[in-house]
This record gives C-alpha cells, structure tokens and sequence, in this order.
C-alpha cells in the first residue's frame, strides 16, 4: 500500500512521543502489505474495524491513539485522513473523517 501522508503521523508523534515506535511499526507493515480487501486486512489488523465509506480505523498502542484511513484496494492507496488519541476520536465521525 502506499500510504499518504506519513507527515500527519510523524507531527502526531512529536506531541506525543510515547506512540512513536507503534506507530513507525503501523507504517511499516501499512506499506508492505498487498491487501485486496477488508478482510485480507483485517486478517493482519485484527482490530481494524471497516466503518464505511471506505473507511478503516486502526487502533494504536492497546487503544489509546486511533488511525483513520481512506482505502483503495484497486489503487493500493491509503490515504491517512485522521490521528489521534480515542479521546479526541470520539468526536469526530469516521465516516467523513
């Protein structure tokens, strides 16, 4: 997959240290996986949940920081559109993140 942007992660982190080294090992895997489908995704990221409109939401570090992401398995393009801790994702709508 190729993910855009890593620059929203690499800011996300440098608020808040502590989910750097998950969230390098996020990227990682994200960027070299070929996944055809939610549930091929799904069988790495068990967690993810798929919350429609193309979107996926990852969760970081045991829950405490979340990932919202815009798919396109035909494309292989993941486009980060969300992070942050559960606290401020809990008011946002994932669907339209």
């Amino acid at each position: 997959m190729h993910v855009i942007s890593r620059l929203m992660l690499i800011k996300f982190w440098k608020k808040h240290p502590d989910a750097e080294t998950p969230l390098r090992v996020w990227f990682k895997k994200v960027e070299q996986a070929k996944w055809r489908s939610v549930n091929e995704l799904k069988a790495e990221f068990s967690t993810a949940d798929y919350v429609g409109n193309d979107r996926v939401v990852f969760d970081i570090k045991g829950n405490k920081y979340r990932i919202v992401v815009l798919v396109f398995f035909a494309g292989q393009k993941m486009f980060i559109r969300f992070v942050g801790t559960l606290a401020e994702y809990t008011k946002i709508d994932a669907k339209k993140a």
